[in-house]
């Protein structure tokens, strides 16, 4: 696979868990510098996505930009990755035309496919002229945010499915009464 200078890969981080670190430390392996974009960066700016009616509700983004910020930094450092390799900013999908805004124009855009919102991604990425690369598909996660914020809620062990940064992200009291 070649390294580029650039790359862009992104994700809700609803919240960040096991599964989003292999993608996020895949898409480092990629490139010199790694601008990792959070969606649904403003819930008063989330657009309704047919192909996964849920992901844009209340209850599926419980998490702030600047939590999820706090998790994908302190998950990305604590996997080694160095500072001066990556950026962080908001990215808000659902308007595919603002993208260039809040990334590089030129960069390599990253993504994993699962189902079918993963299909609209790539095609929507394609068609406002993005290079992409799809570095898997697959049909089977390692988990999912829904899976962790079920766990949280029920009082279920979920400190597993998280890399440890994120736990103390979550784990904060005043996180944790807001999501109870």
């Amino acid at each position: 696979m070649t390294r580029v200078p650039v790359a862009v890969i992104h994700g809700r981080f609803q919240p960040l868990h096991l599964g989003h670190l292999e993608y996020l430390l895949a898409g480092a392996r990629t490139c010199d510098v790694l601008v990792v974009g959070i969606t649904n960066p403003d819930p008063t700016l989330t657009e309704f996505e047919p192909s996964d009616p849920r992901r844009g509700s209340a209850e599926a983004n419980p998490f702030t930009f600047y939590e999820r910020y706090l998790m994908v930094e302190g998950a990305l450092r604590e996997a080694g990755v160095a500072a001066e390799s990556l950026r962080i900013v908001p990215f808000p999908h659902g308007t595919p035309e603002r993208l260039h805004h809040y990334a590089p124009r030129d960069a390599l855009h990253l993504l994993t496919v699962y189902d079918d919102w993963g299909e609209v991604k790539l095609h929507r990425f394609k068609q406002i002229g993005c290079p992409v690369r799809v570095l898997w598909r697959r049909s089977e996660k390692v988990t999912s945010g829904s899976e962790v914020r079920r766990r949280i809620r029920s009082g279920e062990a979920w400190e597993h499915l998280v890399p440890p940064a994120v736990a103390g992200v979550v784990g904060r009291p005043e996180i944790q009464e807001r999501l109870a």
